[in-house]
């Protein structure tokens, strides 16, 4: 693993456009699966916190995970891969009666550590006394992230939510005050509070909250077949539950809201319960 130490306190926080080059091992690919004869086109990151599209035809039914997957009119779904997926996935088609899989060769990923010193208490560890709103918070953040949307804008191509320094990348783990935490599943993006933040495709609001305990001002977009969006510590909300978004709409500004210890958006995307590098969805 790589270890690196992270000191928000010095953090540059002036406006850039910042790049994030792919290393080759986390590059798109395109494999097809045959099954007696009926050929699964699959394209994206066969990786940890990848996402894949796939095609079929309409009319074959496909599972992934005990999961029966929606598709367009066209054939068209996708799958994700957790941040710590085994080396093998399973596709299933359904063929004759007959539910017939093929492996899928899934890359492992290292992860970066970070460690950051001398944070309040209250930062590491939440007093007992927030423990029935965090409960309530996290289960209204899962009840979106299981929703299956018959809205086809996943398949669109993402734009960055926002401009600014990568002060926090997918899978890293955090160690606060010598105490391991859980691993980060998102992308944080260091900005000046104010700085737009953009939808990154054509979305549904699924959740506008200006004051959840961890995230703060908090959106979440819902992009069809399991896949969505999270915005964090968010100074400023520009939409509500309900609203239609079309891509590059200004959703809300970057702030320090919730548990952060300086202006950023923390860019989190799931395929269900999966968690996806964003990183992976720009072109």
């Amino acid at each position: 693993m790589i270890f690196r130490k992270l000191n928000y306190k010095f953090l540059t926080l002036n406006i850039i456009i910042f790049l994030i080059q792919i290393p080759p091992s986390i590059a798109k690919e395109k494999v097809i699966l045959n099954y007696d004869s009926i050929n699964v086109f699959l394209e994206g990151n066969f990786i940890q916190g990848g996402l894949v599209k796939g095609k079929v035809n309409p009319d074959i039914k496909v599972k992934f995970k005990n999961k029966i997957l929606r598709k367009t009119s066209d054939g068209n779904f996708v799958i994700g891969f957790g941040r710590d997926h085994k080396k093998n996935a399973y596709l299933h088609i359904k063929s004759k009666g007959n539910w017939l899989k093929k492996p899928i060769k899934i890359k492992k990923r290292i992860y970066k550590i970070q460690a950051i010193n001398g944070l309040e208490k209250k930062m590491v560890t939440p007093p007992k006394s927030f423990y029935d709103r965090i409960r309530r918070e996290n289960k209204s953040i899962k009840n979106v992230r299981g929703r299956d949307t018959n809205v086809d804008y996943i398949f669109q191509k993402f734009i960055w939510p926002t401009k600014g320094i990568i002060s926090g990348v997918f899978g890293s783990q955090r160690i606060l005050n010598g105490k391991p935490k859980r691993p980060h599943y998102g992308v944080d993006i260091a900005a000046k509070t104010g700085t737009p933040v953009l939808a990154p495709i054509k979305s549904i609001v699924r959740m506008s909250e200006k004051n959840l305990y961890y995230t703060g001002g908090t959106i979440m977009l819902d992009h069809g077949h399991g896949v969505t969006s999270v915005y964090s510590h968010l100074s400023k909300i520009n939409v509500t539950a309900g609203d239609k978004v079309e891509k590059g709409q200004v959703i809300g500004e970057v702030g320090s809201t919730g548990r952060s210890t300086g202006p950023h958006l923390d860019w989190r995307v799931n395929w269900f319960y999966q968690r996806l590098d964003p990183s992976l969805l720009i072109d």
